[in-house]
């Protein structure tokens, strides 16, 4: 519990990506209309959740007006409002919203991270990003060996994660887990890997994620579980 507040502590003081620097805090500055006035966070955000947890959420990076505003992972934006309906559904989330840090949400035996902790420009983290940020995901994987379930939110969460993997000792099965949503592989005698598409807008909107689609991501990992 300590290292991982020790950890996330340095996760929130990182100054390692100049242009991510540059943009979660310019994002700050120069708000859309319907956030101005607003507080943003505008730093690095730290994973999220119960330290205890069995399973952990890897997604991509924050978003620019999302979290960089609100200062929590996948709080303030539409892909939020879906991954904690569903949280909530399923009972690792007290409440189906997640609004601000001061909101009264908690999760039970769940972890949010990321696979980059700053609002990338685009939504498009670059190589070097990936590279500077990923020790931090390494560490987490370290220290919570009690995980028995990853679901990443997207192909590239899904590729970071595994890189994450390798570096933090485990070892890939051949053949090499494949991406595709509700695609699940076993990496080891007590670790899983659940894939999903991402709750972004541009596959919610388009159909290519629906609800039910997305909830049976989270009915596997209670099954797993």
């Amino acid at each position: 519990m300590e290292q991982l507040i020790e950890l996330n502590n340095r996760v929130v003081q990182c100054r390692k990506c100049p242009r991510l620097v540059r943009w979660r805090e310019a994002c700050a500055t120069n708000p859309p209309r319907r956030y101005h006035g607003m507080e943003y966070w505008a730093k690095p955000l730290a994973g999220f959740g119960d330290p205890q947890a069995r399973v952990m959420i890897v997604g991509l990076a924050p978003a620019a007006n999302g979290g960089n505003r609100t200062g929590r992972m996948f709080t303030g934006d539409r892909s939020g409002d879906w991954l904690y309906r569903a949280l909530h559904a399923f009972g690792f989330a007290n409440q189906a919203k997640s609004e601000h840090c001061d909101d009264g949400l908690a999760l039970r035996d769940c972890y949010i991270t990321a696979a980059v902790h700053c609002a990338p420009p685009l939504n498009k983290p670059a190589p070097v990003e990936f590279e500077r940020c990923r020790p931090f995901l390494v560490q987490e994987l370290r220290m919570m060996r009690q995980v028995r379930v990853v679901i990443v939110l997207g192909k590239i969460a899904f590729d970071s994660f595994l890189k994450g993997y390798e570096e933090a000792g485990g070892t890939i099965p051949k053949p090499r887990p494949k991406f595709g949503h509700g695609r699940a592989s076993v990496l080891s005698d007590d670790l899983s890997l659940i894939c999903s598409y991402h709750p972004s807008q541009q596959n919610t909107f388009t159909g290519k994620l629906t609800q039910p689609m997305f909830h049976s991501v989270f009915r596997q990992a209670k099954e797993l579980l």
